[in-house]
């Protein structure tokens, strides 16, 4: 069984001018947020052993956030979660060393796109949570039987979807 954590990175400030997009900080909300998921990672048992991080400035204190209060393994940084799509995203997972979980940190609208892809199948309170939208430190949680190399549409299990509200 393989574990998968998807996360929105927090929230964000607007770019101010002349600022790339790659470099918009997170504001005072996404900080307090980032800490809170990572309370809220610790207090499920949701550890993952490998974090894939987008290189962006607000993904990466969004996973600078979490880990204060949650010990991680290895910590894989990658511009591949910023400037690709979906089936990106999914490509990066598959090709991930042998573990049992991954923390993903990027953007949308591909987290979501890949978390309503992956589950095919979960609890009902938490797929119907996901469908209504997935905002900034959204974290949800899939499962998959076998190794993430196999990971396909409609083969996980949707265990349980966090957003701000819930922490």
């Amino acid at each position: 069984m393989s574990r998968l954590f998807l996360l929105r990175h927090a929230k964000a400030g607007w770019a101010e001018p002349g600022m790339r997009d790659f470099d918009r900080p997170l504001d005072a909300a996404g900080q307090g947020h980032a800490e809170a998921t990572g309370i809220a990672m610790r207090n499920g048992g949701y550890v993952p052993e490998l974090v894939i991080c987008s290189t962006a400035r607000r993904a990466r204190q969004t996973l600078e956030g979490v880990i204060k209060s949650l010990r991680t393994g290895r910590i894989v940084y990658t511009d591949g979660l910023y400037n690709t799509d979906a089936a990106g995203y999914v490509d990066i997972i598959r090709d991930a060393p042998a573990v049992g979980s991954i923390l993903v940190v990027g953007h949308n609208p591909m987290t979501e796109d890949v978390a309503l892809a992956l589950s095919g199948d979960g609890v009902e309170e938490a797929r119907h949570a996901m469908v209504a939208g997935f905002p900034t430190s959204a974290l949800a949680v899939i499962r998959f039987p076998g190794a993430f190399a196999q990971a396909a549409p409609g083969r996980g299990y949707l265990e349980t979807f966090l957003t701000p509200a819930d922490l």
